[in-house]
């Protein structure tokens, strides 16, 4: 047997000093028992926040509904809040397949196969990404103006799909439907047509949507899910 401590952080879950801080929060058990810090265990009878440690090797597959203030990595060298906080109770290493960036939220997938995560991300697998934007500024023809090919970062953008939910004191409310996904794509599409974003979320990627899930949480994909990305490939 070895210190649980040491079991975490071989799975990726956490570094050992993280693996302590979550044993001492209580948030790890063995054999349904809370740990305690230096115990040791076997990689079967761990669990955390109720979840079981995934075997090593095993492919896992999950969506995150990513809040605002955190960054899409699973390490940053500014100590600003990573993704990887939010889904140590996976019990494995995932990474995020795909980036939303510190100001946007919803729907991020994670995942520790490489070749899933590509099915998700390369434009070629034609995987359109929803979001729902609030804006402040003139909106009239922004419907138009957002739905048009645009220049951004020296490649330009296919055409979009956009509608306005509802319009707002200062702006309005819109549903944006891209391609491409390049970085800070719906900010700079926004920025053209002299609209500022308030607020952004990413709601749906191809089929897969977002749904009730809440702020913060994560859930694994149904192999339906998980086959809708593969499927082709």
């Amino acid at each position: 047997m070895e210190r649980i401590s040491k079991i975490l952080s071989a799975h990726g879950v956490a570094s050992r000093r993280e693996a302590e801080r979550m044993i001492l929060a209580g948030r790890v058990t063995v054999g349904g028992i809370t740990a305690q810090l230096g115990q040791s265990a076997e990689c079967h009878e761990i669990a955390i926040d109720g979840k079981p440690l995934t075997p090593q090797g095993e492919f896992v597959y999950i969506m995150l509904n990513k809040p605002r203030g955190y960054v899409t990595t699973m390490r940053d060298e500014r100590g600003r809040k990573t993704v990887r906080e939010l889904v140590a109770g996976v019990g494995t290493r995932v990474y995020p397949a795909g980036r939303l960036d510190i100001n946007s939220e919803g729907l991020l997938i994670m995942t520790n196969d490489g070749r899933f995560a590509n099915a998700v991300t390369h434009p070629s697998h034609n995987k359109a990404k929803t979001y729902r934007v609030r804006v402040r500024g003139d909106i009239t023809g922004a419907e138009e103006s957002l739905s048009r090919p645009m220049e951004i970062d020296l490649h330009m953008t296919r055409p979009a799909s956009v509608r306005l939910l509802r319009r707002t004191e200062d702006g309005g409310i819109f549903l944006i439907r891209i391609h491409e996904g390049r970085n800070r794509q719906i900010r700079k599409m926004c920025e053209q047509c002299g609209l500022a974003v308030e607020s952004l979320k990413r709601v749906s990627i191809g089929e897969l949507k977002l749904g009730t899930l809440k702020s913060g949480q994560w859930r694994h994909l149904t192999e339906a899910e998980v086959e809708g990305f593969v499927k082709g490939l």
